[in-house]
């Protein structure tokens, strides 16, 4: 048996291009783009039922779990986030049953659309149509990395029973106060990180997975603190807005109805 020998020459790596030059050229490509044209990652707990666990048999209920990277978090270990902006909305969707997928309305927090409804036995809003009207809180946060301190913008959604959820997180965060050179006052949002868990929770109609969240501390990475604010400001701004997700209706519509 004879022993062959490689006569090729091993090449070095190229070196990568310096990093200003790509950032002197960042504006070339993106214009034109609107928040129409982009994918707002969504962070979601996964349920018995949810769609993306007939796509992927490795992920599990219980998991948060970002719609945009594919990206899944053990729900028990959690996530960081630092908040940066709030909006309330009325969804009006079909019943499940003759969902087409889509809201038919969205309707802004200053609308008296919830006057419109009566409240049935499954604690749905309903309007005389046959549709029914979802409160949805919507929070615009970044997902930190405390490791590499980088964050990304993301939004997540509470809902039925999670509501009350929201509601606490709100006065925690206007109840924050910190010392300043003319007394106490309530910094902005984007200052804290809050860690977000998944917890098992039940009532008379079911069981499923919901949030716990908890205050963390103040924001000590500058580059995270500046990422933060500009988020918040384009969320002020209005240009970044919440949009419900397109296959809602279609699959489970309330965290009650959906069982471990």
């Amino acid at each position: 048996m004879t022993e062959t020998k490689s006569n090729a020459v091993a090449k070095k790596p190229e070196a990568g291009l310096p990093a200003n030059i790509f950032e002197e050229d960042a504006s070339l490509t993106q214009a034109g783009l609107t928040q129409d044209d982009l994918a707002t990652p969504r962070l979601k707990i996964l349920m018995n039922g949810s769609d993306e666990l007939d796509a992927n048999d490795a992920l599990k209920p219980g998991q948060i779990y970002n719609t945009v990277t594919g990206e899944a978090f053990d729900g028990k270990e959690g996530i960081v986030v630092i908040p940066c902006g709030y909006e309330r909305q009325y969804v009006e969707w079909e019943e499940r049953e003759t969902g087409s997928g889509a809201p038919v309305n969205i309707f802004k927090a200053d609308s008296d659309i919830l006057t419109k409804t009566t409240r049935n036995s499954k604690n749905k809003d309903m309007l005389e149509n046959g549709n029914y009207i979802e409160t949805n809180a919507n929070y615009f946060v970044i997902l930190y990395n405390k490791e590499t301190g980088i964050g990304t913008p993301a939004l997540i959604t509470m809902k039925s029973t999670q509501l009350k959820k929201s509601r606490r997180w709100n006065s925690t965060m206007l109840n924050l106060r910190i010392q300043g050179s003319k007394g106490s006052f309530n910094p902005p949002w984007f200052s804290h990180t809050y860690k977000l868990t998944v917890v098992k929770e039940k009532n008379n109609q079911g069981s499923w997975f919901g949030w716990n969240i908890e205050l963390e501390g103040p924001v000590t990475n500058q580059l995270a603190y500046n990422d933060a604010k500009e988020f918040a400001q384009s969320v002020k701004a209005g240009t970044v807005q919440a949009k419900p997700e397109m296959d809602q209706a279609t699959t489970s519509n309330t965290d009650g109805a959906t069982p471990f």
